[in-house]
């Protein structure tokens, strides 16, 4: 991942006076829902030039329970050069009595490094505490100055749920000269708002009393429920590097000057690698070819050093060692496709579960993640260039539906990933299932699975066949398995698909009653538990449209005959249609059951309905049938 500059709300100790924070004087409504409660949240931004920004912060957050630590944690991530002061720690008890006080001599200082990364100039100061009690709150300040003038942090409540606010206030004193752009993104939902006001060139933006988002079933993230403020300065500082932000296209002709042209340099073994690949065929036939030949020789390893984490290794880096993160791996794939002949474009992406995109009225620096877009007469190529995995031309769930920053030569162009439907998300699901008389099935099936749902299984390439076997055995606990083997596993990187077989045992699957035998009519299905909720307070988002195609053919024992069928049932809904048809040939029955899911941002006042639509489902998956002995 792209390494972002991240600072928590800050403020100077002007704001701070002398106190105690005792838990019992938190409102009641500020503890629902909570494991901690920022008490106060004050943050100074102070710009003085183009390249000298200094943030001063106070917070002070009180742990009701074990939940909540995290929400604590006593940390300032920094980097080299920065100039770190004022640093202060206190810890109260429930109380309010001071228990315990810290300096900057207590914190160690480590490499900021998260799982995976190679080597970054990132650090961190941080202090361990282990709280003896609960509730306790933590008092943490200190004072930060810093040449980049690039990032400068959105103003919001909280970041997570389970977390409720008192007060938060950011005070910004603009001396640099500079324009400062800012905009206001209120909550969809009026979940709250922010308070601003100007003062002689001072703009002061305030939070007060928000209750803690709790962490509900289907529940879209914070950032799309809550308000913020976003900032940005016309011109700025990264590492040397100035630019400005009037509009998107001085930004990508910055990005483009100054961060990427320094590193778009080939070498004779990148263009000896090319030729020796003897390209052939459409645009597609030769881009698929150089990527997968990608694929085959390097791997992910993060890597945080170059203008502030951002600039990429150098091609001739990636193509020496095998390795790179994603901007030095996407770096590289377009320098062995301009040795081709082929433009393609370095493209900037928030990643994640739910797709946010960037504010094509509102530009900054942003981002997380950096993709590769190969335009064609037959539409766009998109690459994903960190995976050995992956499938050409196939974005994971983390990247499609939303914008990406495409850096051009004179600008940027905000374009959208792809959005796979419900036909392009389908898992396919054929199985044979023999009944014996002793409640157990023999059962053999084909699986296959494209678009979203390719990307779940994707986790299966890597696996032994024990390992496999085990995660079959876990994921459809459905069934108590006697024994499960995966076959014939096939991860197909030209079309995105992942395919198996299965061959299985499981017990208890049938029921007697007499002398006639009972039995559902899916075999595998999901048990997710569906509660409706009356009060519920927030939308709730179905993230990925998706369908599922499954036939399940059943075979009865001898001296046994099909006796009682379902009728054939179709359910339509806004969220989705259901279809289970049976059909009768013999001692054979073949049962289809088709689900579809519309993804979408859908109001609290349809939640039950949707609840309702999934029981149903769930009960149709559940129907009875039964055969009687002959």
């Amino acid at each position: 991942m792209m390494k972002i500059f991240c600072i928590g709300a800050l403020s100077m100790a002007s704001f701070y006076y002398a106190q105690n924070f005792p838990a019992s004087t938190i409102p009641e409504n500020l503890k629902k829902n909570a494991n901690a409660v920022i008490r106060k949240d004050l943050t100074e931004i102070q710009i003085n030039s183009i390249n000298d920004i200094k943030y001063q912060y106070t917070t002070v957050t009180t742990v009701l329970n074990k939940d909540g630590d995290e929400k604590a944690v006593i940390a300032i991530p920094y980097e080299k050069g920065d100039n770190i002061s004022d640093v202060k720690v206190n810890i109260y008890d429930d109380a309010g009595k001071k228990i315990k006080s810290y300096s900057k001599s207590d914190f160690g200082d480590f490499a900021n490094n998260n799982q995976g990364t190679f080597y970054s100039n990132s650090r961190v100061l941080a202090l361990s505490y282990t709280p003896t009690q609960y509730p306790y709150t933590v008092e943490f300040s200190y004072q930060i100055g810093e040449e980049n003038t690039v990032f400068l942090p959105d103003f919001v409540p909280f970041r997570s749920t389970n977390v409720s606010l008192e007060e938060a206030q950011m005070k910004i004193i603009n001396k640099s000269g500079i324009e400062l752009k800012s905009k206001t993104y209120p909550s969809q939902y009026n979940y709250t708002s922010v308070a601003e006001s100007d003062n002689s060139g001072e703009k002061t933006y305030m939070y007060k009393n928000v209750p803690a988002i709790d962490d509900a079933f289907l529940l879209p993230q914070p950032i799309k429920i809550l308000p913020k403020v976003s900032f940005a300065l016309t011109k700025f500082n990264l590492e040397g590097k100035q630019g400005s932000i009037n509009n998107w296209g001085d930004f990508g002709s910055w990005y483009y000057n100054s961060i990427l042209q320094p590193v778009s340099l080939s070498t004779p073994a990148i263009k000896a690698e090319v030729s020796a690949l003897n390209l052939q065929g459409s645009t597609e036939e030769k881009v698929k070819k150089i990527y997968q030949y990608m694929q085959t020789k390097t791997r992910y390893i993060f890597v945080a050093l170059g203008i502030g984490g951002w600039q990429p290794m150098l091609p001739d880096e990636v193509q020496k060692k095998g390795y790179g993160d994603c901007k030095g791996l996407t770096n590289y794939m377009k320098t062995l496709l301009d040795e081709a002949g082929i433009p393609s474009y370095y493209s900037v992406i928030n990643s994640g579960i739910s797709p946010v995109s960037f504010d094509k009225d509102f530009p900054k620096m942003g981002g997380n993640h950096v993709i590769l877009m190969v335009p064609t007469d037959k539409g766009n190529i998109w690459l994903e260039n960190t995976s050995q995995q992956i499938a050409f031309n196939h974005l994971s769930y983390s990247t499609t539906d939303r914008n990406v920053l495409s850096i051009r030569k004179n600008g940027i162009e905000l374009i959208e990933t792809p959005s796979y439907s419900a036909e392009q998300s389908k898992e396919k699901q054929n199985l044979k299932i023999k009944i014996n008389e002793d409640n157990s099935i023999v059962g053999e099936g084909n699986f296959s699975y494209t678009g979203i749902q390719y990307d779940n299984n994707l986790v299966l390439t890597n696996l032994s066949p024990k390992e496999r076997n085990e995660v079959m055995k876990n994921s459809l606990d459905i069934l108590n398995f006697e024994k499960i083997e995966m076959k014939n596993f096939l991860n197909d990187k030209d079309n995105a698909i992942a395919k198996f077989d299965l061959d299985f045992k499981a017990h208890n699957y049938s029921k007697n009653a007499g002398s006639s035998i009972i039995f559902r009519a899916v075999p595998i299905y999901s048990n997710t538990v569906y509660k409706t909720d009356e009060n519920r307070e927030l939308p709730f988002e179905l993230r990925q449209s998706f369908e599922d195609e499954y036939e399940i053919n059943f075979t009865v024992p001898k001296n046994y005959e099909l006796d009682e069928i379902p009728e054939n049932v179709t359910i339509n809904s806004e969220f989705g249609t259901y279809k289970l048809n049976f059909v009768k040939n013999g001692d054979e029955l073949k049962v289809t059951r088709t689900i579809r899911i519309n993804k979408g941002l859908y109001p609290k006042e349809k939640y039950n309905d949707y609840i309702n639509f999934r029981k149903k489902t769930l009960n149709l998956d559940n129907s009875k049938i039964l055969i009687s002995k002959i």
